[in-house]
């Protein structure tokens, strides 16, 4: 009967030992589901926005349509860009913006047909602020930043 009891005790043991593995597996995957969750919510945080503008009388009106502004946003024809640019001038992954060290970069792609930012061609990432006007083919899209 010693022995019955000894035996009785490590299965006891062991069934706890695996229940509190079993907690603490599923205590590190709720922490680690919160800290995804956390960055994707920073990543998909709009820090501005493109807004689309068009030509009138040689002035540039915005449309309304407008776009989020992300940590790294990509502009192209390709519908996996975060902006889809509809445009037959547009590669299919044709420039990025992308935020580093508190300022804004806009960067061509080696299109074909290149990028402008305010009408000079992008040859080497430029940096951009509030008001900018960035060109594809015959699109335009003006840059507004919101205040951190």
């Amino acid at each position: 009967m010693d022995a019955e009891l000894i035996l009785f005790g490590l299965r006891v043991a062991s069934a706890v030992l695996i229940v509190v593995f079993a907690c603490v597996i599923g205590w590190l995957l709720v922490r680690e589901l919160r800290a995804a969750a956390a960055e994707h919510q920073v990543q998909r945080r709009s820090f501005g926005s493109l807004v689309v503008m068009f030509d009138v009388d040689s002035k540039m009106v915005p449309t309304g349509k407008r776009f989020p502004l992300l940590p790294t946003t990509s502009l192209g024809r390709s519908p996996t860009n975060t902006i889809p640019v509809d445009d037959n001038f547009a590669s299919s992954v044709h420039a990025t913006i992308t935020r580093r060290s508190d300022q804004w970069w806009l960067e061509d792609r080696r299109s074909r047909n290149g990028t402008t930012l305010n009408g000079i061609p992008v040859e080497k990432p430029a940096i951009i602020t509030h008001g900018d006007i960035i060109g594809i083919g015959k699109m335009r899209y003006m840059i507004e930043l919101m205040e951190n």
